[in-house]
């Protein structure tokens, strides 16, 4: 695993980003800024990482298609790390962003970590299980290389959060301590955390970091609106 780290890449912009009604959470195609913000990505690479992972969602498999294209022999699986789906039905067919932001106040006003909303959501303890449970796939594949992960905002901050704060089974006082990490913690279309091992279950977190892709230190990324619906 000597010098094998994982790149947590958000997608590019999506329709959703841009305003744009929607047919379900994980249905929104790329703009054509987010195909280019995509390419960007894939064209930064120095070199072929060992796995290539996407979320099922269509913005972040369009994401990683580019670098599929350029690393055609490097091997491709979808794992779930999507967004954080916490809507359920809510996220109606057609509904905008905006439309949506009512109930995602609401949701995350509630500060309960086991509410699932409109039936069919996921709670906020789902989401930190799906982090874990990443973290948990990385340590294993990590032995055969690096690692690129094509995801979403709000799950990349859930990881970093649980690693930051070593919290697995959040309470009430932890989900709104996450709300106020996720409004100054920015994860902009394109953007990417990087994770280095530095141990059994450990991870050193660079937040916003890009320069692993060009052979550079850090660089910094733009800033971006912090988002409750992806």
């Amino acid at each position: 695993m000597t010098g094998a780290r994982a790149w947590l890449i958000r997608h590019g912009q999506s329709e959703s980003n841009a305003g744009l009604p929607t047919h379900g959470p994980g249905a929104a195609p790329l703009t054509e800024r987010g195909r280019a913000e995509a390419a960007g990505v894939a064209a930064a690479f120095g070199g072929p990482p060992a796995l290539i992972v996407s979320s099922d969602f269509v913005r972040a498999r369009e994401t990683a298609l580019p670098a599929r294209r350029r690393f055609p022999e490097v091997p491709y699986e979808e794992w779930p790390v999507q967004e954080f789906t916490y809507l359920g039905q809510l996220h109606g067919p057609g509904t905008t962003n905006a439309q949506r932001r009512p109930y995602a106040e609401a949701y995350w006003d509630r500060s309960d970590p086991h509410h699932v909303a409109g039936e069919d959501g996921e709670s906020f303890q789902n989401l930190i299980d799906r982090a874990r449970d990443l973290l948990a796939r990385l340590t294993v594949v990590m032995e055969r290389g690096s690692v690129a992960v094509f995801t979403h905002g709000l799950f990349m901050r859930a990881v970093a959060w649980t690693l930051a704060t070593g919290i697995t089974e959040p309470g009430p006082d932890d989900m709104r301590a996450f709300r106020r990490f996720m409004d100054v913690f920015r994860t902009p279309n394109g953007s990417v955390i990087e994770l280095r091992p530095q141990g059994p279950d450990l991870f050193q977190v660079l937040l916003g970091s890009a320069g692993h892709l060009v052979g550079g230190d850090e660089v910094p990324v733009p800033g971006g609106r912090p988002s409750y619906a992806d």
